[in-house]
């Protein structure tokens, strides 16, 4: 669904297409498209200037809510946020922290599925930026070309920080994979805990969230079926 299917501006006021509103949207989980919303200008402040303005704003933000910024716990606080924000959780925003990816020819001539399950990541919900945490499971078949297993791990991670729709992880994830493998033979399962779920809004702690991507031989029953047998066991 694009943006301009959900949101109209006019005059500075959001008039909703589809009976939303910009808090309704966040909550139904609808995204805008496959890549990372980033502005043209994204990377013309260096990484030190954007973490002393985050550190600033983020500042205000706790001085807005009441707490004493001259206190020994929280005095850096701002300082380390920012550092995190830019170093570790939203390091995948950054293309040149994007994982070098070398291919070898498939000596073993090994032409059955290759799978890396149970892949941790943490990520972050782009409608509310608290966390989402999860499992990846990830499966190819050579085309005549691997990758170390490795590298399935940290493309995995790469695209998993950032704001994220889970949606979209899924498809970003499988993308850069076919691209890479040069095959469509490529499947992704996701399934994580979005905490704007289990601890705010409707408070459901229970539940997960499972999003798929089958591609090329993948996308056949058959193939579906051998893939959630392997993943069971």
């Amino acid at each position: 669904m694009k943006t301009a299917d959900v949101l109209n501006h006019m005059n500075g006021t959001a008039i909703s297409l589809n009976g939303f509103n910009h808090d309704e949207i966040g909550d139904e989980h609808l995204l805008t498209g496959m890549e990372t919303p980033m502005r043209a200008d994204a990377f013309k402040m260096s990484d030190e200037e954007k973490k002393q303005k985050i550190s600033y704003h983020f500042a205000e933000i706790m001085e807005t809510l009441g707490l004493d910024l001259n206190d020994d716990s929280l005095k850096g606080t701002p300082n380390r946020v920012a550092k995190m924000y830019i170093e570790e959780i939203f390091s995948g925003l950054n293309p040149m922290n994007k994982p070098k990816v070398a291919l070898f020819d498939n000596k073993y001539q090994y032409n059955q599925m290759l799978i890396e399950k149970n892949i941790q990541f943490y990520s972050n919900c782009e409608h509310h930026f608290v966390p989402i945490m999860g499992k990846a499971h990830v499966a190819y078949i050579s085309s005549g070309k691997v990758i170390g297993l490795s590298k399935l791990n940290r493309i995995v991670q790469y695209y998993a920080k950032r704001p994220q729709v889970q949606e979209r992880l899924t498809n970003q994830i499988a993308t850069e994979l076919c691209e890479i493998l040069q095959t469509d033979d490529v499947a992704v399962i996701i399934d994580a805990k979005h905490l704007c779920v289990s601890s705010r809004g409707v408070k459901d702690d229970s539940s997960t969230t499972i999003t798929s991507y089958y591609g090329g031989v993948f996308n056949t029953p058959e193939k579906i079926i051998e893939l959630q047998n392997f993943l069971n066991n």
